[in-house]
């Protein structure tokens, strides 16, 4: 294990540092820096490097993580980045964007900050990078068979790297004019740029994975053809249909999805001319819903020069501490402080939107809101009389997504989607058309990096066993798990 006493002696938890906000809301750089190497080491050295190791069941991927902070106190980077790319393909994606379930499941956290596991991941990846341990990992053999992946974001990504690894013939399809799916045009570059997925894509072409962009299956090629051309099709297509608010006045002028104007920004800081771009330069902003969407979109509005940047959330505040309901080593339900909620604006909690009001020129002026009220059943709804108006030139929508977008799946495979439109699946990954399986957001819904990544890996493990009768790539989930932990 790494420094037996390390915890005892370093009970301070020190993080990577972010830039001063003055200076990162100029540009669209990271906002975190790397840290010192021997800070690094020394943070891997609380970890206590357990019995049994919760934080393998927080995380997904069940990354072995004692393994690695042990060997970074140990100053063996190659090895620790090998021990990382055993159950990681792409740890600088997760120790970027991840929230860090694992973090919540570390025995440390019980009666000290939790180790910084997160920052072990990113530190790890970028020094193996930097150093050129991460190289191409070329196949034993070919198989002969071949594989479709419709979608390049990081599920595609995994499923097509572990079956190109494996010996079969990998093609990869996006509609957009670059790779990368919501990694490349969802996430803005202050919290990953876009170096780090051009890496991985150049990785994976020496590997022998092919890409094919501004290609939509569907309309440039029918599904039919796609799955009638090769042996096996992975839809790793996302859950891209925004959830609307059906209210007066969502018609207006101003009022937009969120993922419209960060698909834009992102478009526009890779060097694009986004004609017509939505922008928040002197504008009143306000965001309704929360979450990470939500958070890109007030860092986003900060960049852009927002005169201000109002966040609605309709229900209740979530406590900043780990409540008793929610014991460790549980994934509890708090509320954290972002680095775009660190860079200003108001965040205001039972803000029910009534209506989005107009001006004589038909855009949005303010939105009326009304405090929410919890009914006895268990609804909410807008408390009468408690209506109260907010100013808005821009209004955008990150009130989460309600599934994978179906008409040409279901016209033209016809495709079964279960009842939160996700594409069904079993759980060997296969959706009702035999030889297709889906992965990532399209069977789960939307969810986090770090379970698109694990589900990648085990969608590939499952059409590996498909096409040769057997595999030996590992297989972290499962489509029916929700959430690892021992507590249930």
């Amino acid at each position: 294990m790494a420094d037996p006493r390390g915890f005892m002696k370093h009970r301070e938890r020190q993080d990577r540092p972010s830039r001063p906000i003055p200076v990162r809301i100029m540009d669209f750089n990271e906002v975190y820096e790397r840290n010192e190497r021997g800070i690094v080491a020394t943070q891997a050295s609380r970890c206590m490097d357990c019995g049994i190791a919760f934080c393998h069941t927080g995380c997904p991927l069940g990354n072995l993580i004692p393994e690695w902070n042990d060997l970074i106190w140990r100053d063996q980077w190659e090895e620790a980045s090998s021990r990382l790319h055993m159950t990681n393909n792409f740890p600088e994606f997760t120790g970027r964007i991840c929230p860090a379930p694992c973090e919540t499941s570390c025995v440390l956290g019980i009666n000290q900050p939790a180790v910084t596991i997160k920052q072990s991941e990113v530190s790890i990846a970028d020094e193996a990078i930097a150093r050129g341990y991460v190289e191409p990992v070329l196949p034993q053999r070919l198989t002969g068979k071949t594989v479709a992946v419709v979608g390049s974001g990081p599920a595609g990504m995994a499923a097509a790297q572990q079956l190109t690894r494996a010996g079969h013939t990998v093609a990869v399809y996006e509609r957009d004019d670059r790779l990368g799916g919501l990694l490349r045009y969802g996430i803005p570059d202050f919290k990953m740029e876009k170096h780090h997925v051009e890496f991985r894509i150049d990785q994976m072409r020496a590997e022998g994975t092919r890409f094919y962009t501004s290609t939509e299956i569907g309309a440039d090629i029918t599904w039919d053809a796609l799955e009638a051309s090769y042996d096996a099709v992975i839809l790793a297509t996302g859950a891209m249909v925004p959830r609307d608010l059906g209210i007066n006045g969502r018609e207006l002028d101003g009022v937009h999805f969120a993922m419209e104007y960060l698909v834009q920004s992102n478009k526009a800081t890779s060097g694009d001319q986004v004609e017509g771009q939505i922008r928040a330069d002197g504008k009143h902003v306000v965001v309704l819903g929360g979450g990470d969407t939500g958070a890109d979109c007030i860092g986003t509005a900060h960049r852009h020069g927002a005169a201000s940047v109002t966040t609605l959330a309709i229900g209740k505040e979530l406590p900043s501490e780990r409540s008793d309901h929610e014991p460790w080593p549980m994934d509890p339900r708090v509320f954290e402080l972002t680095s775009a909620d660190e860079e200003g604006g108001e965040r205001s909690y039972l803000a029910s939107t009534v209506e989005f009001l107009s001006d004589d020129a038909g855009r949005v002026r303010a939105l009326k809101v009304a405090e929410t009220q919890y009914n006895p059943d268990g609804s909410r709804s807008p408390k009468p009389g408690s209506e109260r108006e907010i100013p808005a030139d821009l209004v955008l929508l990150a009130l989460g997504f309600t599934g994978a977008e179906s008409d040409t799946l279901t016209e033209q495979l016809s495709m079964d989607f279960d009842r939160r439109g996700n594409i069904n699946r079993a759980e060997d990954y296969q959706t009702s058309v035999e030889g297709v399986f889906a992965v990532g957001d399209a069977g789960r819904g939307a969810s986090l990096v770090v379970w698109a990544i694990a589900e990648g890996r085990a969608a590939a493990a499952k059409v590996d066993e498909y096409l040769e009768g057997a595999t030996r790539l590992p297989a972290p989930v499962k489509p029916s798990d929700r959430a690892i932990s021992l507590t249930g």
